[in-house]
């Protein structure tokens, strides 16, 4: 019989602890003639057997499995008992105590505080959330999530917990437990379900105790490659085109949280091959990457942008990827070592293409260094999808018609369901518009550093960020209520 036809004795009132069970790799899986039947690796381990007996006090019977049968089931109960569900695609391949220098989720449960947390925890994963927000009040901790780029609330508790959840994710991350009066950062590597978690964590003190974010950063919602990021063919076409250059730099732009570095992960993913050296300075390293050099800024021990930057030119690399430009003199190095043979990425903080330049010639940037080693300019935001669902179809008004430029019969707009929260959304996709370098933008860089004179040379068929969402609008991808809140100031 297999091991998950039988029905589970964590149903019932036989419950092991975890750390118990998970290290003897031993579980109740049903009770027959008032015998308790024990799934087990290693019917010789009579240590664990009788041990098993005494907690459980019942007679038991041992039943023979494969280790990892009996692994996988009790991941399968004691994750049933949290009531979330995570779907369970990517196994560690080594994920022995040795070799995971990180935390269970299920081991110390029995803290009321850490059974919310964890709950908590597993609740924003299932629910694909970018962020988890805990914000102390004066009688209660607020919990909510960002998903698909909005703050949703989700829960809240006794303010009583609040300063040993705060405590447990400041011991989690390694941070100093007694400093609330500063703001820190850390990270906290978390084995869920065998799948390795990683989240960064920023605390702030604040008028009522110490508010914390957790960013979430789980590979399996990360998948790389600019066939993947659905991404229309034209624009496609020009960002392979630009990335195939071996020399010269690229910018991606867009506000905090709009996909730039998936976007750049994408491209030099596309480019990775045994024939380059790629080479990449971040703050943090986000995802390590197969074959690449990662390098992870720390202004505590003086590794900058700019400093890291200088020796990564030493290690003779073909690509460089620069986390984001910030400063002028990571800016002079980004374009030198673009003229010197090198392709390089990177990020900049503007609102659109154009304006990048304008960027670049605040940090002191000679006009003509610019209109030479710039191959295009990428500016990005992110827009929820209409969940596929619920969404529903209506004949666009007078005004939507004259907003989108074209007969269109239908529309989509959201509605809400269980699969998506009630929001009417469920996930993202990118809305782009490139700008890749002609004589014309060159002759006007080196005339007139304005971004509405550099906007007037663009060509007719130039594709704006609100143009691009406004064809997703038609296409049924999204809302023209999303776009326009995503696109107000294009």
């Amino acid at each position: 019989m297999n091991l998950k036809e039988y029905n589970f004795i964590l149903e019932k009132k036989y419950i092991a602890p975890y750390h118990f069970v998970k290290e003897h790799t031993i579980l109740p899986i049903d009770e027959i003639n008032s015998k308790v039947i024990i799934a087990i690796s290693n019917d010789s381990n009579y240590e664990a057997i009788n041990e098993m007996r005494l907690i459980l006090n019942k007679e038991i019977e041992t039943k023979l499995f494969l280790k990892e049968e009996i692994e996988e089931a009790i991941e399968f109960c004691y994750r049933k008992k949290t009531k979330v569900e995570i779907n369970n695609t990517e196994i560690l391949k080594n994920n022995s105590k040795d070799n995971f220098d990180g935390y269970d989720l299920l081991e110390n449960e029995e803290n009321e505080a850490i059974k919310f947390l964890n709950s908590t925890i597993l609740d924003a994963i299932s629910q694909k959330a970018s962020d988890i927000h805990f914000e102390p009040f004066d009688d209660n901790l607020l919990i909510r999530f960002r998903i698909d780029g909005i703050l949703q609330k989700r829960s809240s508790t006794l303010s009583s917990y609040s300063n040993q959840i705060i405590t447990r994710l400041k011991v989690m991350s390694k941070l100093d437990i007694a400093e609330t009066r500063l703001p820190q950062d850390g990270r906290i590597k978390l084995l869920i379900n065998k799948r390795e978690i990683d989240f960064r964590l920023s605390t702030i003190p604040t008028t009522f105790g110490e508010r914390i974010v957790l960013r979430i950063l789980d590979k399996k919602n990360i998948i790389l490659g600019l066939e993947n990021l659905s991404i229309k063919e034209k624009v496609y076409k020009l960002i392979k085109e630009m990335i195939s250059f071996s020399e010269g730099i690229i910018l991606v732009t867009g506000p905090t949280g709009s996909g730039k570095t998936t976007t750049l992960y994408s491209a030099i993913s596309d480019l990775n091959s045994s024939t380059l050296n790629i080479m990449t300075i971040e703050d943090p390293v986000e995802f390590k990457l197969n074959n690449i050099a990662q390098i992870s800024i720390n202004p505590k021990i003086n590794l900058t942008f700019s400093k890291g930057l200088r020796h990564i030119l030493r290690q003779d690399p073909d690509v460089i990827m620069i986390g984001e430009i910030r400063d002028s003199e990571t800016a002079q190095i980004a374009i030198q070592s673009s003229l010197t043979g090198h392709l390089v990425l990177s990020t900049l903080h503007t609102n659109d293409a154009p304006s990048a330049i304008v960027r670049l010639s605040d940090m002191n940037i000679e006009s003509y260094l610019i209109s030479s080693s710039i191959i295009g300019i990428i500016a990005q935001r992110l827009v929820r999808k209409l969940c596929s669902h619920c969404k529903k179809s209506y004949s666009p008004t007078k005004e939507e018609l004259k907003i989108l430029n074209m007969d269109v019969e239908i529309l989509y707009k959201p509605k809400g369901c269980e699969h998506c929260f009630q929001t009417g959304y469920l996930g993202r996709t990118g809305i782009y518009e490139i700008m890749k370098m002609n004589p014309k933008i060159k002759k006007q860089i080196l005339k007139n550093l304005d971004s509405e004179a550099i906007k007037e040379t663009l060509d007719k068929d130039f594709i704006d960020l609100k143009s691009y969402g406004l064809d997703l609008a038609k296409d049924g991808i999204t809302s023209i209520g999303e776009v326009l809140r995503i696109c107000k100031n294009s």
